[in-house]
């Protein structure tokens, strides 16, 4: 587990534990640590879409705060959460950009950052998430390794120590997960 990860863990560990000040220094350091995985995430894609690093993390950092009773076990826990939460955010987008196409209201909103891509121009979201729910079922563990690897932006080494497992073990998890779900998404076309 990488030192910020653990200092993470530390944080979680002693605001679970009533510690106010932990509480308090681990919002902005969680939030800060999204905010990163997004850019390093968003960074990587092509242009075109104009999803913002900003708009994605502030939205799933809403969506997070807001999950009522939310209990996270320690950072870990946290970034799968949150791997998801980025999930939701990138479908929910790409639903209403669809709609938009299918001539729905247009509203310009204004965001403070450069405009970066939320996703692969070639890569349809909406199937992905109908193939990532099918891949969930089939294989939990590999859908977890795809999420955090695709959506949160995560290297091997961070895949494995936010899951508790090798780098063999998540290098053979995305390279199954990656062929699983391309088949599905052919077999839907």
């Amino acid at each position: 587990m990488s030192s910020k990860r653990r200092d993470f863990t530390t944080l979680f560990s002693a605001a679970r534990a009533g510690d106010s000040e932990a509480a308090a220094a681990l919002v902005p350091a969680v939030y800060e640590e999204l905010r990163t995985l997004a850019r390093q995430r968003m960074s990587r894609e092509a242009a075109g879409h104009t999803l913002q690093a900003t708009a994605l993390v502030n939205e799933a950092f809403l969506r997070l705060v807001g999950i009522n009773d939310a209990h996270w076990q320690d950072s870990e826990h946290f970034f799968r959460v949150a791997a998801e939460a980025m999930r939701r955010v990138l479908v929910d987008h790409a639903r209403s950009k669809n709609r938009l196409k299918r001539g729905g209201g247009r509203e310009r909103v204004a965001l403070d950052d450069v405009d970066v891509p939320a996703a692969r121009g070639d890569v349809d979201l909406l199937g992905l998430d109908e193939a990532l729910d099918a891949f969930e079922m089939a294989d939990p563990r590999g859908c977890q390794v795809v999420k955090l690897r695709y959506f949160m932006g995560l290297s091997i080494q961070e895949t494995a120590d936010a899951l508790d497992l090798t780098p063999n073990v998540v290098r053979a998890d995305w390279t199954a997960g990656k062929y699983w779900l391309r088949e599905f998404m052919k077999r839907d076309d």
